[in-house]
């Protein structure tokens, strides 16, 4: 596996390319009605909650057939699912093409940190919809495209750990939204923040010997 983070010509931001999920490509009118059912999804959602909103409700105020909507989405979590597609290019993005040390050309240690910190702030805005799109079933969020992306991003920045693939699902499961919803009346935002970057810095100390 190659560990070079110089650039997105490096074959780590070319596999990361790969992982990600494109838009969807569409006839005009199919288009039109997934627009106008995320833009109903994401209005409701904010008034509402997520829990709150019913897929009835969805399809009602973007003015499409329940059948559309189900057939399209599938429940609640696809749709969830759906409205994070576009916020989770954004992220993967200035991880692939941005400036460091999110983006290329700082050491593994400040991109790591940086993402942590980085997917916290997406994290914290979207916690209801990630954490319905997570535990819709079983093993959901290890299925999710994103995560995927997520997983490879941090295996290759810990890429001089003894066992880089599993550190990196250890520190993305302290990352989970279940769990930081959990955590969050308790300990709130800034300790949580913290102890995660501080959990990614010790991810990354050697082993003692």
């Amino acid at each position: 596996m190659a560990h070079d983070n110089n650039g997105p010509q490096s074959d780590s931001a070319m596999l990361l390319e790969l992982l990600r999920t494109p838009p969807p490509k569409e006839q005009a009118r199919s288009a039109r009605n997934r627009a106008a059912v995320l833009d109903a999804a994401a209005r409701l959602f904010a008034e509402h909650g997520v829990e709150a909103v019913s897929m009835d409700q969805v399809a009602e105020a973007a003015g499409v057939g329940k059948g559309t909507l189900y057939r399209r989405f599938g429940d609640k979590s696809g749709l969830a699912g759906a409205l994070l597609d576009t916020r989770e290019r954004v992220l993967q993005e200035a991880i692939l093409y941005g400036p460091p040390p999110l983006g290329p050309g700082a050491a593994a240690e400040e991109r790591l940190t940086a993402f942590v910190d980085a997917y916290v702030d997406y994290l914290l805005e979207n916690l209801a919809l990630i954490r319905t799109s997570e535990t819709a079933a079983v093993g959901a969020r290890y299925r999710i495209g994103a995560y995927r992306f997520w997983h490879r991003h941090t295996a290759i920045l810990l890429g001089t750990t003894p066992d880089p693939e599993h550190t990196a699902h250890a520190l993305l499961a302290a990352l989970a939204a279940e769990h930081v919803a959990a955590l969050l009346p308790e300990l709130g935002e800034q300790r949580i923040r913290a102890g995660l970057i501080r959990l990614a810095r010790s991810a990354m100390q050697p082993p003692s010997p």
